[in-house]
């Protein structure tokens, strides 16, 4: 009953409503040009009305206003376009409007008369610098000291506006933990936080959460994965047509990275991890001119790294910003490695696009340069000094993840103006300062008092192109953060996990205690002489009484492996000196085989040996003389034409040190990473996306989304009240809850506001909710009683 009641009050409020998306830039603005544009843009202003900018068309004319926002039948727009008065119809020649364009101005009107930023049919006025410009930062007020409350403080000051209210510790501490690391603080966390008087504890808690290098990975994963449109499945991979670069960008937001590093192996890939986002999708059957991969990757670099829409001028000339169709085709042509023909409309035009970067003034590519120079000359151009955008489009992207709205806005209009280029330009030039450490430009706002200050409370009919500063606004959690705080809260992780990486931190510390139990092996100890070219294939059998959650194993052979597990192929090599760390996928019940076949390298006879040693669960499965080895190989699938009957038991080597004096460290720190990444609980982030996280906004990620939808809609309230999945979780997890021992209804209605909120619950909260329980607390109470503070708004929010 009670999630029938929420969702018939999901369908009453608007902002749950279902919205049909309008096109402006390809719907309202083509229309307007054409049929209003004669009389009442550019310097045309027919009876004092102009549509040149959103402004100017609501301020009306000599007749008064022409639109009533959210209201269709009261503008007089509609009025005149569906007139059958000769004297009043508009457009005054020509054929009137169809019924499909009235209805689409309709929509437009009612939807709240969307514009997309900086467009304007008149001349173009604003055009955002190119080259880094460090400002000079106001004086200090009021102690104020952080860079940007002294931009933000002297903005306030010449608005005369007030100083903005603080937030308390208990709101400071469930934002940060939430915009940082995507989980919540745990009970125990807020009271040590509380409890500690240090005049500094909000900076030593941002630094001792950004410290945590997997939770502050795994969640912003989320963000990249959206950014560099990266999935675990979905469009292209079962034709091939797509490549994850999930290994790649885990290690790098492990290991952060630096964010012109980061970029440069993106565009021009050093190794083919890294190389899935540049080679975007190659889509199955027929596609558009502007959809194939080289226009894509225009598409993709242009939006993830510059906040440029190429997506229109990959079609024709756009009608938003200055980019033409030439500029989309030639950032198109440094990537394509055959001749591209420009098309405007998918028609073919008889021109070849040449080679070229957008902002020519820092330097150009060289079009005649072979594929893998002009990659590698664009990624020094993107990343280049004196390339401001570069900086300032992901500044930008970390300040509205923070803050709820980026500076300049939407985040993908880089070519509209900031609100405050002052701060724009700050971030911008501190992220190079410190070494492109994006940490650095978060750990910046979070220290900030802009950041630690009361959510702007945002009337329902703001304008959204006349923004002005006014404090943090609250976002949604996203559907990752949702479910991984519903799991964090009810102890009910998922074991396993899709992504194809491996967990945990590769620590910097050549003297790691993890003890390393394998040894070189081979088919004889002495291996100094063994022959160039002699493969021979190992073995070991082991039984497992249960599939466990997740294992890895460290593998290198000098010179030659492959590796299979249960017959599936897991990984190769070829350099000894650079052993691989892998996730273990394919395990089972009962018997199971690790396989690899080793083969010596060389121009003559030399050392050869094999090293391999597994670790899941409690057991560790290592490289010793209990292994067996045969000179038959198997097919690539890891099968035998025929069983091999003359296994041999194998020799540990002589002369381990030849390999272990140089690879000991190494291979410490990665078995390291993998004992460490055992220890983390699974997170949303690594699984593919289901049902309620894509009810949730979780994208389909064939194409970059940078920012997900702010508004909760009908489905979405609709999934929350009745889905499955969730109803799953919350039964599993009051299961769980149930087993614990609560002193009282009260003391579970406690800690629970404590975890999902970091507060306490009011006196009428804490009643109801321990009277719902009763003293019995049954777990379909406790049930209910979960389900009931999840779906609060608060919950939901980060603010």
């Amino acid at each position: 009953m009670k999630r029938i009641l929420v969702i018939a009050l999901a369908l009453a409020f608007p902002c749950l409503a279902l919205s049909e998306e309008i096109d402006f830039a390809h719907q309202v603005a083509p229309l307007l040009k054409k049929q209003c544009g004669k009389c009442h843009s550019g310097t045309q202003k027919e009876g004092g009305f102009s549509l040149n900018t959103r402004e100017l068309l609501l301020a009306g004319g000599e007749s008064g206003e022409a639109v009533v926002l959210r209201n269709a039948d009261q503008s007089v727009l509609i009025e005149r376009v569906t007139s059958d008065d000769e004297f009043t119809r508009m457009p005054p020649d020509g054929d009137p409007l169809t019924a499909d364009q009235v209805k689409l101005l309709r929509r437009w009107i009612e939807s709240g008369l969307f514009w997309e930023p900086g467009f304007t049919f008149g001349k173009k006025i604003y055009e955002p610098p190119l080259k880094p410009r460090r400002p000079e930062l106001p004086p200090a007020i009021a102690g104020r000291t952080n860079p940007i409350d002294r931009i933000l403080d002297a903005q306030l000051t010449e608005q005369n506006m007030s100083p903005l209210e603080p937030i308390d510790d208990d709101a400071y501490l469930r934002r940060v933990y939430l915009d940082l690391i995507g989980v919540l603080p745990t009970p125990k966390d807020r009271k040590a936080f509380l409890q500690d008087s240090s005049p500094d504890k909000r900076s030593q808690l941002v630094q001792t959460l950004l410290a945590r290098d997997v939770d502050y990975a795994e969640h912003w994963l989320t963000f990249w994965n959206d950014l560099l449109r990266n999935d675990y499945a979905g469009t292209g991979f079962i034709t091939g047509g797509r490549k994850q670069i999930s290994r790649w960008l885990y290690d790098a937001l492990v290991n952060n990275m630096p964010y012109d590093q980061f970029a440069r192996e993106l565009i021009a890939p050093p190794t083919p991890e890294s190389s899935g986002f540049a080679q975007g999708i190659k889509w199955r059957g027929e596609v558009s001119a502007a959809q194939t991969v080289e226009v894509q990757f225009a598409q993709n670099v242009g939006q993830s790294f510059l906040g440029i829409n190429l997506k229109c001028a990959s079609c024709h000339d756009s009608f938003i910003d200055r980019w033409k169709l030439k500029d989309a085709y030639g950032l198109a042509a440094i990537y394509s490695e055959r001749s591209l023909e420009l098309h405007r409309c998918d028609k073919p035009i008889g021109e070849t696009a040449e080679a070229a970067w957008l902002f020519p003034e820092i330097g150009q590519v060289d079009a005649s340069a072979p594929q893998s120079k002009r990659l590698q000359q664009l990624a020094d151009l993107m990343t280049h000094r004196e390339n401001g955008r570069f900086t300032r489009t992901i500044v930008n992207r970390l300040w509205h993840r923070m803050m709820g709205r980026g500076i300049v806005h939407p985040t993908d209009a880089m070519q509209s103006p900031p609100w405050n280029a002052d701060l724009l330009d700050f971030l911008a030039e501190h992220l190079v300062e410190n070494d492109y450490d994006l940490k650095q430009t978060l750990q910046l706002i979070a220290n900030s008092q802009a950041y630690q200050t009361q959510a702007e409370r945002v009337a329902d009919k703001a304008d959204p192109n006349s923004y002005q500063y006014a404090g943090p606004r609250s976002k949604r959690m996203t559907a990752e953060q949702f479910v991984d705080c519903v799991w964090q809260v009810t102890e009910t992780s998922p074991s396993k996990f899709d992504a194809p990486v491996i967990r945990g931190n590769l620590t910097s510390d050549p003297n790691s205690n993890v003890k390393i139990v394998g040894k070189w092996i081979w088919n004889q100890s002495d291996v100094t002489q063994v022959a160039t070219g002699e493969t021979i294939t190992l073995r070991k059998r082991f039984e497992l009484s249960q599939v466990p959650s997740d294992g890895f194993a460290l593998v290198t052979c000098d010179n030659e492996y492959t590796l299979f597990i249960n017959g599936k192929k897991l990984v190769s090599g070829d350099n000894w000196m650079e052993p691989d760390l892998v996730r273990l996928t394919s395990l089972k019940k009962g018997t199971n085989e690790v396989l690899i076949m080793a083969k010596n390298a060389g121009s003559g006879p030399n050392a050869a040996g094999l090293f391999f040693e597994a670790r899941f669960a409690d057991q560790v499965i290592a490289s010793d003389e209990t292994w067996q080895w045969t000179t038959q190989v198997p097919s690539n699938s890891g099968k035998f034409e025929k069983q091999p009957d003359n296994w041999n038991t194998t020799s540990v080597v002589k002369g381990q040190e030849v390999w272990m004096g140089r690879l000991r460290p190494a291979m410490a720190r990665l078995l390291s990473q993998g004992i460490d990444g055992q220890r983390y609980r699974v997170r949303a982030s690594l699984l593919k996306s289901d049902f309620l996280m894509r009810s949730l906004g979780r994208p389909n990620r064939d194409q970059v989304v940078s920012v997900r939808p702010l508004e909760l809609t009908t489905l979405e309230a609709i999934d929350l009240s009745n889905g499955e999945a969730l109803a799953n979780t919350l039964r599993r997890g009051a299961k769980q809850l149930n087993q614990r021992e609560w002193k009282s209804p009260q003391h579970f209605v406690l800690w629970l506001y404590h975890f999902a909120l970091s507060r306490d619950p009011t006196e009428a909260e804490l009643a109801t909710l321990a009277d719902s329980l009763g003293p019995e607390m049954s777990t379909q109470a406790m049930e209910d009683v979960l389900w009931a503070v999840f779906m609060l708004p608060e919950f939901q929010l980060v603010h």
